[in-house]
C-alpha cells in the first residue's frame, strides 16, 4: 500500500517548508508541496492528514541496553530487556544496542538475538561489539572480524575508562581497540566507531587527546559517551568536539541522577554551541535500559534506577522550548548527525530514496502523535498501535 503524509511541515532536519511525502514501500518515494491523491480504482492509498503537524526524521538511539544491563548491586539489580513499544511510543525507530558493566551474563550472542528480535517486530537495529571490559567480549574471535562479518555489529563499545567498573586500560589498550574498529571498518565500509562509556574518575578524556596527538587516529573515530556527566568532563569534551571529535551527551543524565554535578540533555547542547562547538560533533543518545547507579564517595552502591530512552524526546522539547535552540539543530543530535557519525546512509534525514522513518508531532508542545518506521505506522494519535511478541496490547 501507498501512503501520503498531507501538509505537514517538514523538517529534514534542515526546514523545507510543508509538504507532501508520498512512502512507497519501506522507503521516501517522493517529496512536494502537492501530491495527488489516485483514484481508489486505481489503487490502495492511505492518506494522513498531518496539516498543523510537524514532521521529522524518526530518531536514531546510538546507545540502548536491549538486552538490558545493570547488575552493580547483584543478580536482582538486572536491567530488563527492552520491548519494542518501550522504543518506538518515544519516537525511536533506530537503535543501536550495547553492553555494559556486565558482560558475563549479558553475552554478544544474546545482545545480537535481540538486535534481530526487534528488527522483526519493526524497527532498524545495529550493535557495538563489546561491553566495559577489556580484553573485548566478542562474536567472532576479535573485534575487528566481528565488524567485518557480522551485519548488524558498526563498531566497539561502550568500553569503560575513567571509571572504577572499567579494567582499568591504559592509553595502548585503547589504541589497540581504536585500531581494530578502524581497519574494521574500512574493510567493510562501516563506522567502525570507538564507543566509549566515560566515568568520573580523574582521568576524563586524557586517554584520547594522548591518542589523537600521536597523529595516527583521527578523533573521529573514537566516540565519548556520558560527558555530560560532570563539569569538567564537560569542558574536556568540548576541547575535543572542537579538535574534530564527535561526543554524546546522555540525555537520561541530570542533576542529582548520580549524585553529582551532572548536566542535562537541553542545556548541555546550549552549553557547546555557545563555546562554538560544531553542531554537526554532536549527538544525543538516551542509555535507555541500562542502569543508573549512586555510589558514594567510597564506591558502596547507594541504590539504582534504570534508564528510558524516553529522554531523548524530552531533551528536544527542553531544547527546543525552554533552550530557544532552533528545532533544525535541536534535532540533528538524534538524527543526521547520529546517521553521519555511524555511516547510516538511509537513515537521519527525511529525503527521496531514504527509509521512511517519520515522526510527526504537535506543533504546541512538539509531543509525539504519530511514529512511522520502515514505512509502517507504529504509533498513532500518540498511542502504539504495533505491538511487540510478548506486549500486553491492553496495557
Amino acid at each position: 500500500m501507498l501512503k501520503i503524509i498531507k501538509g505537514a511541515q517538514v523538517y529534514s532536519p534542515e526546514k523545507i517548508g510543508n509538504m507532501d511525502i508520498l512512502l512507497i514501500g519501506d522507503k521516501i518515494g517522493r517529496i512536494a508541496e502537492n501530491i495527488e491523491v489516485p483514484s481508489k480504482n486505481f489503487m490502495e492509498v492511505e492518506v494522513i492528514d498531518a496539516k498543523g503537524k510537524i514532521m521529522t526524521p524518526g530518531f536514531i538511539d546510538g546507545h540502548v541496553h536491549i538486552a538490558g544491563g545493570g547488575g552493580e548491586g547483584g543478580p536482582a539489580t538486572r536491567t530488563p530487556e527492552a520491548m519494542l513499544t518501550g522504543i518506538t511510543r518515544f519516537g525511536e525507530t533506530t537503535v543501536v544496542g550495547c553492553l555494559g558493566t556486565d558482560g558475563t551474563t549479558r553475552n554478544m550472542a544474546g545482545l545480537l538475538a535481540k538486535a534481530r528480535a526487534l528488527e522483526k517486530e519493526g524497527i532498524t537495529t545495529y550493535i557495538y561489539t563489546g561491553s566495559y571490559q577489556i580484553p573485548t567480549r566478542v562474536i567472532t574471535d576479535s573485534p575487528r572480524n566481528d565488524i567485518m562479518l557480522i551485519d548488524k555489529v558498526i563498531g566497539i563499545g561502550e568500553i569503560a575508562i575513567s571509571d572504577h567498573r572499567s579494567s582499568q586500560p591504559v592509553v595502548r589498550d585503547l589504541l589497540r581497540l581504536a585500531s581494530e574498529a578502524r581497519v574494521g571498518g574500512l574493510l567493510s565500509g562501516k563506522a567502525g566507531v570507538l564507543h566509549l562509556h566515560v566515568g568520573d574518575g580523574k582521568e576524563k578524556l586524557d586517554y584520547l587527546f594522548e591518542i589523537i596527538d600521536g597523529g595516527e587516529i583521527p578523533p573521529s573515530q573514537m566516540v565519548p559517551t556520558h560527558i555530560n556527566r560532570n563539569r569538567d568532563l564537560f569542558l574536556q569534551a568540548i576541547e575535543y568536539a572542537k579538535r574534530g571529535g564527535t561526543v554524546d551527551i546522555t540525555s537520561s543524565i541530570f542533576p542529582g541522577r548520580e549524585g553529582g554535578p551532572e548536566i542535562k540533555g537541553s542545556s548541555a547542547l546550549k552549553a557547546m554551541l555557545g563555546e562554538g562547538v560544531p553542531e554537526t560533533n554532536i549527538t544525543m543518545s538516551s542509555d535507555g535500559f541500562g542502569s543508573s547507579p549512586v555510589f558514594d564517595k567510597y564506591g558502596a552502591l547507594i541504590k539504582v534506577g534504570i534508564g528510558s530512552v524516553s529522554s531523548n524526546h524530552k531533551e528536544f522539547c527542553d531544547s527546543v522550548l525552554k533552550e530557544k535552540i532552533p528545532i533544525s539543530t535541536a534535532l540533528k543530535p538524534l538524527t543526521s548527525n547520529v546517521a553521519d557519525i555511524l555511516k547510516l546512509s538511509s537513515k537521519g534525514r527525511i529525503k527521496e530514496g531514504l527509509d521512511a522513518d517519520l515522526l510527526l508531532l504537535n506543533a504546541d508542545d512538539l509531543s509525539i502523535d504519530t511514529v512511522i518506521a520502515k514505512g509502517k505506522v507504529m504509533v498513532s494519535h500518540g498511542k502504539p498501535i504495533v505491538f511487540g511478541t510478548f506486549e500486553d496490547e491492553k496495557e
